[in-house]
């Protein structure tokens, strides 16, 4: 009887460990991608960031890291996605939005020189 209190206590305590890393899991794994994205592993920050979204769907940090990855790839549709994205779970957030006018000012400049280059 002793026995299986113990082994019952061992089990409830593992429960409430593997829960504590399940919900600590995004957050190593969004700086896990920042720290791949500083080395410019952006295949390995997207890995992370998407692994984050399996978890927390709503976390615009994710999409707008996402955003930053797929516009460093050249991805802009779904850089374009994931901005938006972002904004949308969190329309006030300050970063987001610098980094989706610095997207779009980007992408107006890169259209800019493809119509003067096709106009030569």
């Amino acid at each position: 009887m002793n026995n299986k209190i113990n082994l019952s206590l061992i089990l409830l305590a593992l429960v409430f460990l593997s829960a504590g890393c399940v919900s600590s899991l995004p957050k190593s794994q969004l700086q896990f991608g920042v720290e791949a994205a500083q080395y410019g592993l952006w295949d390995e920050a997207i890995f992370r960031w998407k692994k984050v979204l399996q978890f927390e769907p709503d976390s615009a940090a994710a999409h707008n890291n996402l955003a930053v990855a797929y516009e460093k790839k050249g991805e802009f549709e779904k850089a374009e996605k994931e901005y938006q994205k972002a904004l949308q779970l969190n329309p006030k957030n300050e970063q987001i939005q610098a980094n989706y006018r610095r997207f779009q000012n980007n992408l107006d400049q890169d259209r800019k020189k493809e119509e003067k280059n096709e106009k030569k």
